[in-house]
C-alpha cells in the first residue's frame, strides 16, 4: 500500500489542511480495479487528529475495499473563529479527489466518514455541498463536491446540544452558531446517511445523532440510525486496536464497521 501526503494549504485562506491517501493497486486479473473513495474526517475537539487510530481506521476500511484518505482540516489555533474554513479544507479535498481519480483507481463514488468533530464537519459539508455559497466561496463546481453517501460516528452535530460545553470555546468555533447547528440546515439536497452513536456517550450527547436523523427524516432523506446502549465516546472501530481510553474496546459497538460497509456498498 502507498501512502501519499497532499498538500491541500490554501494562500487565500491562509489553511494548513493536507490529505493523506492510502493507496492500494488494484490486482492483476481481479474484477476489481477501482476502488471508492473513503474521505475519513477524525475527531479531536478541533484542536489536533489523533494519527494513530485515524491511520488504523483508514486500514481497517482499506481492507474492506475503500481507497482511504484522511483529511487533516484547520484547527482552532489557525483560524479565529474557526468556521467556515474546515468546510473550505473539504472542498478542497473533494476537488483533489476528482483530479486523480484515474491515477488512484478511484470508481465514480466517494464516501464521507466523520468522527466526533469531523463528524461535524461532515455534516455541514452535507448540508451545504449543493449550496451557492460554498460554491461562491470556493469556487469549486457542486458537481465536484457531490459525495455519494455520508457516515457519522458519535457526531456533534448541534452547537447548543451538549458540545462544546464552554462559551469560550464555542465562540472559537464561530460567532454564528445557528449557521453552523447542522440538524437546522438540512435540506432535500443531503445525501444518504448512517449515523452511529451510544446512548451514554458522557462528551457528545446523543441527542445529536437523534436530531439529525429527525431532520433528514423531515425531508425524505435515505438513512440509517444505530444507536448502541454503551460504549465511551471517541471509539473509532471501537476494537483493542484503538482503545485508547478504559472501555474502549466495545465488540458490539464495533459492528457498526461491517454494516456502515454493507450500506455504502448498497449506494
Amino acid at each position: 500500500m502507498q501512502v501519499v501526503n497532499i498538500n491541500l494549504s490554501n494562500q487565500r485562506y491562509r489553511t494548513q489542511a493536507s490529505l493523506t491517501v492510502y493507496l492500494q493497486t488494484p490486482t492483476p486479473k481481479s474484477p476489481v480495479q477501482d476502488f471508492p473513495a473513503l474521505v475519513i474526517v477524525p475527531g479531536g475537539s478541533m484542536t489536533h487528529i489523533t494519527a494513530e487510530e485515524s491511520e488504523k481506521t483508514a486500514i481497517a476500511f482499506a481492507a474492506r475495499g475503500f481507497q482511504t484518505m484522511i483529511l487533516r482540516y484547520s484547527f482552532l489555533d489557525e483560524h479565529n473563529p474557526l468556521y467556515p474554513y474546515p468546510l473550505f479544507d473539504f472542498a478542497q479535498a473533494m476537488q483533489t479527489i476528482n483530479h486523480h481519480r484515474s491515477s488512484w483507481h478511484l470508481s465514480p463514488q466517494t464516501f464521507i466518514l466523520g468522527f466526533s468533530a469531523g463528524g461535524h464537519i461532515a455534516a455541514l459539508f452535507n448540508d451545504y455541498w449543493a449550496s451557492s455559497w460554498l460554491k461562491g466561496q470556493t469556487g469549486i463546481q457542486e458537481e465536484v463536491l457531490k459525495p455519494t453517501a455520508i457516515v457519522l460516528g458519535y457526531p456533534v452535530i448541534d452547537l447548543d446540544a451538549g458540545f462544546p460545553k464552554e462559551a469560550q470555546t464555542l465562540n472559537r468555533w464561530t460567532d454564528h452558531p445557528e449557521r453552523y447547528n447542522a440538524s437546522q440546515h438540512v435540506n432535500d439536497n443531503n445525501r444518504p446517511t448512517f449515523t452511529w452513536a451510544t446512548m451514554d456517550d458522557p462528551f457528545v450527547p446523543v441527542q445529536n445523532s437523534i436530531n439529525y436523523a429527525l431532520a433528514l427524516h423531515a425531508h425524505n432523506i435515505p438513512q440509517e440510525l444505530h444507536l448502541f446502549a454503551h460504549g465511551p465516546h471517541g471509539m473509532d472501530i471501537a476494537n483493542s486496536l484503538v482503545a485508547h481510553h478504559v472501555n474502549g474496546d466495545q465488540p458490539h459497538v464495533a459492528h457498526w464497521v461491517d454494516l456502515a460497509c454493507e450500506w455504502l456498498l448498497n449506494h
